[in-house]
This record gives C-alpha cells, sequence and structure tokens, in this order.
C-alpha cells in the first residue's frame, strides 16, 4: 500500500497528457488527411488522348510518370492527372517536344491502409466521444450522467478519527447516543430479546453546540463508515434529482452496512410538505417524500442509521419525527459551567499555557458560550499570545480574548472628542449607577469607554449563576439600568443634549417589554395570554392576504402596555440617578480617568475607597464580579444613529 501511495498524484496527470497528447495527433492526421484531399481536387483530370494532343501542342511543362499514373504541369501552370496504357512511344514523343519528366517506381498500397486512411477521421471523432461519455459517466454526481448520483461523502479513519473523549460538556446527549454505538458494535445483543435499535436520531440544539461532531464521534466509537451529506445537497433545480440522490444514497449505505448517514441541516429538505404557493409537486417535497420512504418504507434498510441535526425541529414535517423514522429526538444545548470547563481543557490540552490560568474561572465568565464560542475563545487568546511574542498563553490573554469575543474588537484608531468621550462616560456611569440601586440586577462584570466593535462604551453585566428563567423584578430591574444612560445624558447634558446613543438600549427595552406583554403575560390589563401581531402574507411582492391574530382594540392595548412598562422602567431610573447625581459624577469621572473599570473597581469607587493599579496589583488574578455570564443584560450604548442593537438577551426557556 504504501509503495502505491507516492505514485497516485502522478496517475491521474500522466493519464491526462497521454489523452490530450492522442487528441492533439489525431487532429494533427486529420488536418493533414483533409489537406491532402482539398490539395488533390486542385488537379485536373484529363484523358489520355488529350495529353498526347498537350504534348504535341507543346502545352506540357513536366510530366511525372509513376507506373500508369501521369501527374504533371501544364504551360500554364495548370496541374492534370491522367492515366496512360502500354505506349512504348511515350518517352520518345516528351523528348521530342522538350518536356520534363521523371519516373518513380508505383507503390504498393493495399485496400485495407486506403479504407484506414479514409476513415480515419470518423475513428477519431467517435474515439473522442467515446472518451467524453466515459468522464461524465465517471464518478459520483461528476458530469451529466453522474447528476442524479448522491453527494454523500464517506468518512473513515484515515480522515481524523474522532471519539467520545473529543466530546465534552454534552455527556447527557452523549449517554442517549451510547445505545446507538452499543448496537453498532454488537447488534445481537439487542436482537436476541426482540428489540430494534431506533432507526434514526435527530440531534437539536443552536448553532455551534457540537451536533456534527457527536455525529461523528458515534461512528468513531462503532468504527463503522460515516457518510455525510448536507440537506441543500439534495435539493436542486430539477424535479426528481433529489429524490434520486437520496435513492442512491441509500444503495450506497447498503452496501457498507452497518454505517451511519449524517444528515446536517436537515431542515433544507424536511420542512412542512404543503406550505408553499407554488403546488405541492415541488423538487423538495419530492425529495422529502423519497427520504420517508428510505427510512421506513417496504424495503427495509437493516444496519443504516441516519443522524441528522438541525437548529429549527419545529419546521420539520411530522412524517420525519414519527416512530419507525426519526424516533429520538436528541437534545444538544449549551453547556453548563461544568460543561464549559469540560470544553475548555479540550481546547486547552493543545494550547501551551501559563500558571496562572484557571478553566474554571474562565468557564465562569461565558455562560451562554457554546462548544464553537469556546474553540473560539482559546484560539483568539493564542493569537493575543503570539501577537506579543509569549511563549504561554496567559490569563490577561484569556481575559482580553473574552472581552474582544463578546464586545467586539477595540476601535483604537477612533478619535472621540472630549464632548462626546464625556458624554459617553456619563452614559455608562447611568447604566452602572442604576444597576448598583436595583437589588435584582446582575453584578457589574466591567464598564468601558473604549470604543469596542460598533459601540461607543459598554456596560457589562454577569449573573452570579446560571439562569434558565427569566423572573418579573429581574426584567423591571433590566429595564430600568436600561433606561439609565439615557436618563444620564438629560440629567447632566439637558433636555436638548440628549444622544441618539441610546437607540440600541431603546430596541432592547422595546424588544422586553413586549415579550412582557405578549409571551410571558407579565401585564395585569392584558393577562396571561399569548399574543402574536398582525401577518401579512406577501407573495412576488402582492399582498395576498392579512391574517388577524388581535383585534385592533387588543393592539391599541398591546401598544398602551408596552410604552407603560418602558416608561415605569424610565421613571425608576430617574429616581435613582436624580438621588445619587454625586455618585453620578464620581463614577463618570473615574471612567474619564482610566477608560476601563472592573466590578471591583467600581464597588470601590462607590464606597469612596481608590483605585490601586500599581504593579502588585495587576499580578493578581483578574476576578470575575459575583460570578460569569457571556451575555451583557443592559447598558450597551450605540454608536451614533443607532447603528447597533440593544444588548441583552433573554435566557433560553424563559
Amino acid at each position: 500500500m504504501s509503495d502505491q501511495d507516492p505514485k497516485k498524484p502522478q496517475n491521474p496527470l500522466m493519464k491526462n497528457l497521454a489523452i490530450w497528447a492522442v487528441i492533439i495527433l489525431g487532429l494533427i492526421v486529420a488536418v493533414s488527411v483533409i489537406g491532402g484531399q482539398s490539395g488533390a481536387q486542385n488537379v485536373t483530370p484529363i484523358a489520355y488522348s488529350d495529353f498526347i494532343q498537350k504534348v504535341d501542342e507543346g502545352a506540357v511543362q513536366s510530366v511525372e510518370i509513376r507506373g500508369s499514373e501521369l501527374k504533371g504541369t501544364m504551360s500554364n501552370g495548370q496541374a492534370f492527372q491522367t492515366y496512360a496504357p502500354e505506349d512504348p512511344g511515350l518517352v520518345q514523343r516528351l523528348e521530342n517536344q522538350g518536356v520534363t519528366f521523371n519516373a518513380q517506381p508505383e507503390e504498393s498500397r493495399s485496400l485495407l491502409g486506403a479504407i484506414l486512411i479514409n476513415m480515419l477521421p470518423m475513428l477519431l471523432l467517435i474515439g473522442i466521444w467515446i472518451f467524453f461519455m466515459r468522464q461524465m459517466q465517471s464518478g459520483a454526481g461528476k458530469g451529466a450522467m453522474g447528476f442524479g448520483k448522491s453527494r454523500a461523502k464517506m468518512l473513515t479513519e484515515k480522515h481524523g478519527r474522532v471519539t467520545f473523549d473529543d466530546v465534552a460538556g454534552i455527556d447527557e446527549a452523549r449517554e442517549e447516543l451510547t445505545e446507538i454505538v452499543d448496537f453498532l458494535k454488537d447488534p445481537t445483543k439487542f436482537s436476541r430479546l426482540g428489540g430494534k435499535i431506533p432507526k434514526g436520531a435527530l440531534l437539536v440544539g443552536p448553532p455551534g453546540t457540537g451536533k456534527t461532531l457527536l455525529a461523528r464521534a458515534i461512528a468513531g466509537e462503532a468504527g463503522v463508515p460515516f457518510f455525510t451529506i448536507s440537506g441543500s445537497d439534495f435539493v436542486e433545480m430539477f424535479v426528481g434529482v433529489g429524490a434520486s440522490r437520496v435513492r442512491d444514497m441509500f444503495e450506497q449505505a447498503k452496501k457498507s452496512a452497518p454505517c451511519i448517514i449524517f444528515i446536517d441541516e436537515i431542515d433544507a429538505v424536511g420542512r412542512h410538505r404543503g406550505a408553499g404557493l407554488g403546488g405541492g409537486n415541488d423538487e423538495r417535497e419530492q425529495t422529502l417524500n423519497q427520504l420517508l420512504v428510505e427510512m421506513d418504507g417496504f424495503d427495509a434498510n437493516e444496519g443504516i442509521i441516519i443522524v441528522a441535526a438541525t437548529n429549527r425541529p419545529d419546521v420539520l414535517d411530522p412524517a420525519l419525527l414519527r416512530p419507525g423514522r426519526f424516533d429520538r429526538q436528541v437534545v444538544v444545548p449549551r453547556p453548563d459551567i461544568e460543561g464549559r470547563e469540560k470544553i475548555l481543557e479540550v481546547h486547552m490540552a493543545k494550547v501551551p499555557l501559563a500558571p496562572d490560568v484557571v478553566s474554571r474561572t474562565i468557564a465562569r465568565g461565558t455562560p451562554g458560550f457554546s462548544g464553537a464560542d469556546l474553540a473560539n475563545l482559546v484560539n483568539e487568546a493564542a493569537l493575543l499570545a503570539a501577537r506579543k511574542g509569549k511563549r504561554l498563553v496567559g490569563m490577561a490573554e484569556f481575559e482580553e480574548a473574552k472581552d474582544k469575543v463578546m464586545m467586539g474588537s477595540e476601535r483604537k484608531t477612533m478619535v472621540m472628542t472630549e464632548d462626546e468621550k464625556k458624554m459617553t462616560a456619563y452614559h455608562e456611569a447611568g447604566h452602572a449607577l442604576v444597576s448598583l440601586h436595583e437589588p435584582a440586577s446582575d453584578p457589574i462584570h466591567k464598564a468601558t469607554i473604549i470604543p469596542r466593535g460598533r459601540a461607543l462604551g459598554m456596560v457589562m453585566r454577569l449573573p452570579e449563576r446560571d439562569e434558565y428563567s427569566y423572573h418579573r423584578d429581574k426584567m423591571h430591574a433590566n429595564m430600568a439600568v436600561a433606561m439609565g444612560g439615557r436618563v444620564a445624558e438629560e440629567i447632566i447634558f439637558g433636555y436638548d443634549k440628549v444622544s441618539s446613543g441610546a437607540s440600541g438600549d431603546i430596541q432592547y427595552a422595546t424588544d422586553l417589554a413586549r415579550n412582557m406583554v405578549t409571551q410571558w403575560g407579565m401585564s395585569d390589563k392584558v393577562g396571561p395570554v399569548m399574543l402574536t401581531e398582525n401577518q401579512q402574507e406577501v407573495f412576488l411582492g402582492q399582498q395576498l392576504s392579512q391574517q388577524k391574530n388581535v383585534s385592533e382594540a387588543t393592539a391599541q392595548l398591546i401598544d398602551a402596555e408596552v410604552k407603560r412598562v418602558i416608561e415605569q422602567g424610565y421613571a425608576r431610573a430617574k429616581e435613582v440617578l436624580s438621588g445619587h447625581e454625586d455618585q453620578l459624577h464620581q463614577l463618570a469621572g473615574a471612567l474619564l480617568e482610566y477608560e476601563t473599570l472592573s466590578g471591583d473597581e467600581i464597588e470601590i469607587i462607590m464606597d469612596g475607597g481608590s483605585i490601586d493599579r500599581s504593579d502588585s496589583a495587576r499580578k493578581r488574578p483578574v476576578g470575575i464580579a459575583g460570578g460569569a455570564s457571556a451575555i451583557p443584560k443592559a447598558g450597551k450604548r450605540a454608536g451614533r444613529g443607532g447603528e447597533e442593537p440593544g444588548s441583552g438577551a433573554v435566557p433560553e426557556g424563559a
């Protein structure tokens, strides 16, 4: 096997060179034959008696004698050709008229050779046609003849074996899939008791949580072939192509059974049928129908397990989710603090770490991060250390990388005027001060007036633990914190000097208030009712119908309640900042001096202390104020004109 590996890259090149050499040679021969035939068409055949007459008249300039064939040139340059009988006096006649002549022996040409020369152009065209047809038919999914072939790629251990040791932070999902691995290793363990392994497992979770990695780990643990394909690879503009690829994919899988077929982003082909406006006989529905038949039809595909992944299970067709097809739905959520620590340890094993790096501390500071986010965090820290010329990645690089991932890169080239910098400082000080005086608010992790991304400043608050629900008192606290920046600008600079920097905060507050009123039943006037907005159905720019989910009176009530909730948060923020204006000046002054303050430093300033930023203080590990989080809840100041959407996100499941 090793002797053949070096030759593999050369074989296709040599084959192509040989093919092109034959094609070029054939074209040269064809051109020469055609040129010879075209040249022969300029020769005028004449009768032998006319030839004798022309010789006697002195009109013949030269003659070439080849057996009974005579070729020559007239005095006017016209070429001629004739055939002579046995004429012993021909040579004497030519000498008497002064004709230049030459004699050559007659060529012995076989009939088969003449036929081959005449048939050469046609044979060449047939050979080229056969070559291109074989090229179109070779390879799955290549060329016109392979248009309906499956594009699934089979991954084996040669491409890098992935096991459950490489998957961390999703222990519950891994345990649910261990049964599939056991079945692939020892099918008789289940079959002798009459049990049947689920034919399909649907991995559901947000992007970046490790669904694809988990599917590869199943194949790596079981040691079976692993076919991977994307849902979009089935959908083409021609009806029937996707269904043909599904059939071909299962045919390939049967030859390698037991095996796993992994379909990534299955929602591209598995959406609800009959939901479109163009009828039901379209390409996507044909493909879905064929997939349903292959998974649980009359012809059972034993030993083939389908694993699919999607982050949109709500749009899948119910026929896909019934028992017998995707029997098992495995939720792959964002990891908790224990899972994040394990994921960080997996990725940190590939990076040289400094002694001060504590994965637990980083995990506490990144709730809401997916596995892909954590991998990106470790990579950014390594790049920062390399940029600084360090040989080890320290805790300072991880903190800086976390700020870059969560808040964006520092805009060091952006020059702000003193007035803009002062307004930004008071804006962020307003967010921070309201947060400190709201008991339900999360502790402040960091406040900065350094422009990052599209924001001119930011206050990041981190919860003390992972949160899975959202309470009423915290919603109102977050509403007040979001309004704190706008209120601070109005108190310090006046009504006419309020800037557009609070556009992101207003958007966040509006979305939060509308969710409180329409989805979470947090309004006494509306009640615990789920309400959705009126929707218009539009097709090709034309409005087809309007679906009314709420009446006009209810819509007006919703708007009024949303406005009331926001104004209530505005009033709470104004009450806090008006009663503690001295602290607002003190905190804004510290931001103008230091530009970035940690949560601990803000508390020291509020207590009347001074900040120690000496070398000895900097050597201490960077602390996490009151816990950790990845999602800033409020206080993100947008650029002028409302460039940045409101910060703060509602936890999943709230």
